[in-house]
């Protein structure tokens, strides 16, 4: 019996900046950040949306799209980095929201029995979910799960982070008939505790803030989405564990080169082109290649043997991130859409072809996994028209954008279609800060 992934949806935020908008306004050169690590619009989350949100509506649209009954789902592991509690799973979060939208199909509380919980690990959560799912089906046949990504990625404005933001959704079913992807059970690990890129508590001095009630205590402690990150011990922290799990897949199963059999290499993208850079080292380990010095390093990513393993396993993976931006724990599963889109429009045929996964989440680990594409993918793909939707967004301003990320614009504005936050309860002394979603058609 074989296990996987039986069908898959997604959501992107219909908001998004030009890169070149940004560039320009920061002072950045725009071909470095357009040519240079690939990124042409950043996704940005409405005033109404969170990784509730997007939770929601990637979830909908899979059950939706491929007529699945909500009632036959066992689980719904959700990884995020972007959670909206920090006790309540955002998961039950979207799934009461999606229960409510099918009430009238499937009657109220259609998940009443589904078990509900978040994982979180920064951008690697997804694929521990996906890794947790995996084993409850193998151990449950008769049952299917689903795993979403959820996240959204937001730095301080004019950092270096800035111009990588993004955000959405991914949703998979996980069963016994894996019609898109048969997954292995073999998991290459690499872990190891590290602040490469983290969000703290941090604590205020009451003093320090206007207007805070007497009943406050003297330290405060406030959270924010915005993380505390080192942009170039975070790559390299990438770079080792990707490099420890892979050696430890190719331990796990006795494969040489694994890479070599895959028809895709699959990576967590903090940006579209940063796959190919960090792959460098484990091809010239594999190859007996020199990696020492700079100019080696150089030397490997300009050979001609690299520049066609980025055109041939590569470059299709990272077309919907130049287009999204970081989507965190989203981000790898949306590469993994990206390049059987494109297949998908360009009429290749991947039936039993394996696709190998390299995931990184900071904090720091790595999983490595692979998959056989099923004979049946092409009934999956033909439901996502991803970049079709990519092409109906809406562009906004840079001053629109700036005040979206302060939060400055009128929340009670809510022209929107889908899932929307309305309120968050600031009276009620046993509900303060509750939140309260509806769904717009």
């Amino acid at each position: 019996m074989s296990f996987g992934i039986e069908a898959a949806g997604y959501y992107v935020p219909g908001l998004y900046l030009e890169i070149k908008d940004l560039a320009e306004k920061r002072g950045i050169e725009p071909a470095k950040l357009e040519k240079g690590l690939g990124l042409h619009k950043m996704g940005l989350s409405d005033v109404h949306e969170d990784a509730a949100t997007f939770a929601a509506e990637a979830l909908l649209k899979l059950i939706q799209d491929f007529h699945i009954n909500p009632k036959e789902i066992a689980r719904v592991y959700l990884g995020t980095e972007s959670a909206v509690d920090a006790a309540k799973p955002t998961a039950s979060y979207a799934v009461q929201m999606v229960e409510k939208v099918l009430e009238e199909e499937f009657g109220a509380r259609c998940f009443r029995n589904c078990d509900v919980l978040d994982m979180t690990f920064a951008c690697v959560g997804g694929v521990d979910a996906l890794h947790n799912a995996l084993d409850f089906v193998r151990v449950n046949p008769d049952k299917k799960a689903v795993v979403i990504a959820s996240d959204y990625a937001k730095y301080e404005l004019a950092s270096s982070g800035e111009y990588t933001q993004g955000g959405g959704a991914v949703a998979l079913l996980i069963s016994s008939k894996p019609d898109l992807l048969e997954i292995e059970n073999n998991w290459g690990v690499a872990s190891e505790s590290v602040f490469d890129f983290f969000k703290p508590r941090r604590s205020y001095k009451k003093e320090n803030l206007n207007g805070a009630p007497e009943t406050y205590p003297e330290k405060i402690e406030i959270f924010t989405d915005e993380p505390v990150f080192d942009g170039q011990y975070s790559n390299q922290c990438y770079q080792d564990r990707i490099r420890e799990a892979y050696n430890h897949y190719k331990e796990i199963t006795g494969k040489e080169k694994p890479y070599e059999n895959w028809e895709y290499i699959i990576f967590h993208l903090p940006y579209a082109f940063h796959g190919k850079r960090v792959f460098t080292e484990i091809y010239s380990l594999e190859n007996n290649l020199s990696y020492e010095t700079v100019d080696e390093q150089k030397s490997v990513a300009k050979s001609e043997s690299y520049l066609k393993l980025i055109n041939d396993k590569i470059e299709k993976t990272q077309r919907a991130s130049s287009e999204i931006g970081n989507m965190y724990t989203a981000s790898i599963f949306m590469a993994f859409l990206s390049a059987l889109q494109t297949s998908f429009n360009e009429h290749d045929e991947l039936s039993g072809k394996e696709i190998g996964f390299i995931g990184y989440g900071s904090g720091s680990k790595s999983k490595v996994f692979a998959g056989k594409v099923s004979a049946n993918w092409r009934s999956v793909v033909e439901k996502w028209n991803l970049f079709e939707s990519l092409n109906k967004r809406t562009a906004v301003d840079f001053e629109t954008y700036e005040k979206l990320h302060r939060k400055q614009l009128n929340e009670s504005v809510k022209n929107y279609k889908g899932f929307g936050l309305v309120s968050v309860e600031d009276e009620n002394p046993v509900l303060i800060g509750a939140r309260n979603y509806s769904y717009q058609h």
